[in-house]
């Protein structure tokens, strides 16, 4: 066989394999909206994908693994939405809301499936897609970091070596703000969440002021 067919091959395997996971992941998300993420079983999902059991579990270690194979894509693309948001010349609260925006935008588009993985992200560590979900979670917590560092820079706040231990503050209040957003409306209003979460940041930003 030729290194032409070879690669023709391996193409064609890459190819089929994408397939495979767009067809799980696109009904792991229809079953989970129509029958809710405790009723939705794996079987199901694999009837559903037209693959057998044995191959979704290739895809994803278990049902918690298949929501974030539905998500992962999107948190990716979100996350480098909200590092290009990020400017040096604006405060930290311009930063933080400007951020934060499209993660707000994200999960307040199918607020059911959104509750579902925030319920789920908060002790998810293990299965095949949890790598990736953390690096991406880390993407967010580092972009925190770096909107403090660029507010020490521009003499907006005190300067301190505890810049990162106040960025992982700055994503702890926002989590628990678009937790609570969630919580509060069927059809949640991303400017209103984004209110309060402002509301939520300036006490924190106050705390970090230069003035005494």
């Amino acid at each position: 066989m030729s290194e032409r067919q070879v690669a023709a091959q391996a193409g064609k395997r890459e190819l089929n394999k994408q397939d495979k996971q767009r067809r799980i992941a696109d009904a792991a998300r229809k079953l989970f909206i129509a029958n809710g993420y405790d009723e939705a079983s794996t079987r199901q999902i694999a009837v559903k994908a037209g693959v057998a059991l044995g191959t979704l579990f290739l895809y994803a270690a278990n049902k918690r693994d298949l929501l974030f194979l539905v998500v992962n894509d999107e948190l990716e693309d979100v996350a480098a939405k909200a590092a290009v948001a990020i400017r040096s010349d604006v405060t930290l609260m311009q930063n933080l809301i400007a951020a934060l925006r499209p993660l707000y935008e994200f999960f307040g588009k199918q607020p059911g499936l959104s509750r579902l993985t925030l319920r789920e992200m908060m002790f998810y560590e293990s299965g095949l897609q949890a790598a990736r979900f953390i690096q991406i979670r880390q993407k967010m917590i580092e972009l925190c970091r770096e909107m403090v560092r660029i507010a020490q820079r521009r003499n907006e706040i005190r300067n301190s070596s505890r810049y990162r231990r106040a960025g992982e503050v700055l994503f702890a209040i926002f989590q628990i703000e678009l937790r609570k957003w969630l919580a509060g409306a069927s059809r949640p209003n991303v400017e209103n969440g984004l209110r309060d979460l402002e509301e939520a940041f300036q006490i924190v930003i106050a705390g970090l002021s230069k003035r005494e």
